[in-house]
């Protein structure tokens, strides 16, 4: 004879089996609406820091006391670097037309580069000062203070050094390459065609030409000449001049106080709080931000091939 539960009991199990499949389905599906909440909220942080990371919020409060102005030139001058003309006389107009800016540091530490970029930063440093007469501003050098970065600190009111700073290399170079040997040997011909016939001007894939080199040479001396002019311009009878002040030698800050090329010891604080007597310093920089730097730098290398590379590094004049 049949059981008559035998039914119900099997009703029941299916029962309790799907019921533990639904839960598990919605369990499985809370689940991953937390883990997408917590991803979601993950992410907006993220573009939270990179926000408050790139982007300049003022800090006007703090702008409304006496305060030094410092603008930093950090590494090569050069127009895609973050020590370029454009960068560095925004933050140079920022610090002086601010009304409670006492007067502004330009702090340096820079090997040189461009004499184009360091002329533009030295013109707009005289027009200022011109233009702010009641607002100095002291160079103060850290590591390093080299050709260009001297072009440019040679315009400031005063120049304050590290004893052990380098300062100096007044002078200017056109470096290269010349592979000519190095094809010869591997049977690599140079076909090069031009209209013009100086239009391969130190072609670095061509043996060097003496009309060239003398050129060349003519274009240097012209550039050095500006820098010296530039110099004795900013320094005036400061300066204790000798045949090798120009000569593209370097010196420690002892002995370029000694020779005019600085004035005294002293670093940012020091100068802020003793000499402007404005110990707050704000820093009035003006940096790229990491997508700005990135596209600069893509920009540059999507441009510019190996040629185009090889022949700008050996047919730009630099203050190094």
């Amino acid at each position: 004879m049949d059981n008559p539960q035998q039914p119900d009991n099997n009703s029941t199990w299916e029962r309790k089996a799907l019921e533990k499949l639904a839960f598990a389905a919605l369990d499985e599906q809370r689940a991953r609406r937390r883990w997408g909440i917590f991803f979601k909220a993950l992410g907006f942080v993220y573009l939270l820091v990179v926000l408050i990371a790139v982007v300049d919020w003022g800090g006007g409060a703090e702008h409304q006391e006496r305060h030094t102005a410092m603008v930093t030139l950090n590494g090569v001058i050069e127009a895609k670097g973050e020590a370029s003309a454009e960068n560095l006389i925004a933050a140079l107009n920022g610090a002086f037309e601010e009304k409670n800016v006492a007067g502004v540091v330009l702090r340096i530490n820079s090997p040189g580069g461009s004499p184009v970029q360091a002329g533009m930063v030295n013109d707009e440093i005289r027009r200022l000062r011109g233009k702010y007469p009641d607002k100095p501003l002291y160079a103060v050098v850290e590591d390093m203070c080299a050709s260009g970065g001297y072009y440019v600190a040679a315009a400031a009111d005063k120049i304050y050094v590290n004893k052990a700073s380098i300062v100096g290399s007044i002078g200017v170079l056109m470096d290269g390459f010349g592979f000519t040997g190095t094809m010869d040997k591997l049977g690599v011909e140079r076909r090069l065609l031009t209209a013009g016939e100086n239009k391969g001007f130190l072609d670095p894939f061509s043996p060097q030409a003496e009309p060239h080199k003398a050129h060349a040479q003519l274009l240097l001396n012209d550039i050095h000449q500006q820098f010296i002019d530039v110099v004795k311009t900013g320094r005036g009878k400061r300066l204790k001049e000798s045949p090798e002040m120009f000569s593209g030698f370097m010196w420690t800050g002892v002995q370029s106080v000694q020779l005019g090329l600085a004035d005294d010891f002293g670093s940012v604080d020091s100068v802020a709080r003793d000499v402007i007597q404005a110990e707050k310093v704000l820093d009035y920089s003006v940096k790229d931000n990491i997508a700005e730097r990135f596209a600069k730098r893509l920009g540059a290398g999507a441009v510019h091939g190996f040629w185009q590379g090889v022949s700008a590094s050996a047919l730009s004049a630099r203050l190094r």
